[in-house]
């Protein structure tokens, strides 16, 4: 399942190959067979196929193989490789012992790190324990702080930095003792042989970096340029992961924001555009993004933010023919669903309509329904959202209000809506916001919504005929 800020970092590589012409490419690191779930790699696919990033290379297209899972020989060559070059090499220590040299540099407040027990293994010894079936891993050798300038390196976000210090770092895997290799490995090795310039990636990797260089400084390749992302928040400062309800990019799909919204809304965590435009198209951002605009700020995901996006984006899709028409449609399957009515009856020339009355009101498609259910049925004149409307009407006004509407109606209506009505309000000799009102009465059943005029051209004149006379039994009926 992607998460959210995996969608960013996708999206960013996505538009920096964009941007200048080179080609994005997905990699999926299923090497760690023990945390592997069945169907990741699809979602991950079918996520990105939704959000409109269509990858240059990846499953099912191109000329490679693109499950590291599947790469398992070149991974392994490249660490005898390392190995023959003294770059690496054999470690057979046990678990156990590993644990145990963990908890006691723990206890000594030193940092957790492999002391080189099997690194000084002569010929014959490893020879030997190859022999005897013993299992085992292969460490890289690290160089020391003072031979190396891998811990020393300039990132496109944090600029230049500099991990070297006097105990260098770890050695560290590369080939764990099932054969399959680590992200360091087996990443290095398909940066080079891919032919990758740039990796934009999660700061959590920053301090993996000098392994890295140093990996890529054994083979004798030229390492990519770098670019570590800030984490992305929650409001309240923790970090927001896997398991937070805002973390996994499919809750946002299930709640109906659009592609474009939530792209939209990715794309300004952590990127900032030279000008104060906020609202992007996919094509725009691919014209405006730069690494010169990445922020080293740790970002807050905002849901506040994110649902002004979506009813911006929303509102454009509805404006353009290619993509109404699906709209109109999905939003004709939620209103059935939220109403109970059956998907033939509810007209799509009426979805159209309500889409368009709902306006800015409308976050999401599933809740038309609720934002204008008067457009798919009479209003219910008894309830308290109704009463709330007829309360600002004086008492006395109602009825002949409600009689000069009917007389009005009674022939066809030649005027503007807002000429119609001071017409009805001189009749009834009462103040035009008063007509208005007791029309949002007659017509919504609520106190708020579209402006009059507005609904008064949504709605078919034979249903504003029957409104008004069911607002006078209503009424008369008290």
């Amino acid at each position: 399942m992607l998460h959210l800020g995996g969608l960013r970092t996708a999206l960013f590589n996505y538009l920096l190959a964009r941007r200048y012409g080179g080609e994005f490419i997905l990699r999926i690191e299923d090497t760690d067979q023990a945390r592997l779930v069945p169907g990741a790699a699809e979602g991950i696919v079918q996520t990105l196929e939704w959000a409109g990033l269509n990858f240059d290379e990846g499953p099912g297209k191109g000329p490679d193989k693109y499950f590291q899972s599947q790469r398992s020989d070149i991974y392994r060559k490249h660490a005898q490789e390392l190995l023959d070059r003294g770059a690496a090499y054999r470690c057979f220590c046990s678990t156990s012992r590993l644990e145990a040299l963990r908890t006691e540099q723990t206890a000594q407040g030193r940092a957790p790190a492999y002391d080189r027990h099997c690194a000084h293994l002569s010929s014959r010894q490893i020879d030997e324990k190859l022999r005897a079936g013993e299992r085992h891993t292969v460490r890289m050798r690290a160089p020391s702080a003072e031979d190396s300038d891998s811990g020393r390196f300039y990132d496109i976000v944090h600029r230049a930095m500099d991990f070297r210090g006097p105990a260098g770092f770890d050695d560290a895997v590369l080939l764990k003792s099932d054969g399959q290799p680590t992200y360091h490995l087996a990443n290095v090795v398909d940066d080079h042989l891919m032919r990758i310039t740039h990796v934009l990636r999660g700061e959590e990797w920053l301090m993996s970096t000098p392994k890295h260089r140093a990996l890529f400084t054994a083979f004798g390749w030229q390492a990519p340029q770098y670019a570590h992302l800030p984490l992305l928040m929650n409001p309240d400062g923790s970090k927001l992961s896997k398991r937070n309800d805002d973390g996994p990019v499919q809750r946002y799909i299930d709640d109906g924001y659009l592609p474009e919204s939530l792209v939209n809304y990715t794309a300004l965590l952590g990127w900032h555009p030279e000008t104060p435009q906020e609202l992007f198209t996919l094509r725009q951002l691919e014209q405006s993004f730069s690494l010169a605009g990445l922020s080293r700020s740790k970002s807050v995901v905002s849901r506040e933010r994110l649902d002004w996006l979506n009813r911006q984006h929303l509102r454009a899709a509805l404006a353009d023919p290619d993509k109404s028409a699906g709209l109109i449609q999905q939003a004709r399957a939620e209103v059935a669903a939220a109403s109970g009515l059956e998907t033939a009856s509810v007209r799509p020339e009426t979805v159209a309509t309500a889409l368009r009355l709902a306006g800015d009101r409308l976050t999401f498609t599933k809740d038309l329904y609720n934002a204008v259910p008067f457009m798919f049925g009479d209003p219910a004149l008894d309830t308290t959202a109704a009463e709330q409307a007829l309360i600002l009407v004086p008492h006395e006004f109602h009825i002949p209000i409600l009689n000069a509407l009917e007389h009005a109606l009674a022939s066809e209506v030649s005027e503007s809506w807002i000429g119609f009505a001071k017409s009805v309000a001189a009749a009834a000799q009462v103040p035009t916001k008063h007509v208005m009102m007791m029309l949002r009465f007659a017509l919504t059943g609520e106190r708020f919504g579209p402006k009059i005029p507005e609904l008064l051209d949504a709605l078919p004149v034979d249903s504003i005929k029957r409104r008004i006379r069911s607002a006078k039994a209503e009424i008369e009926s008290r």
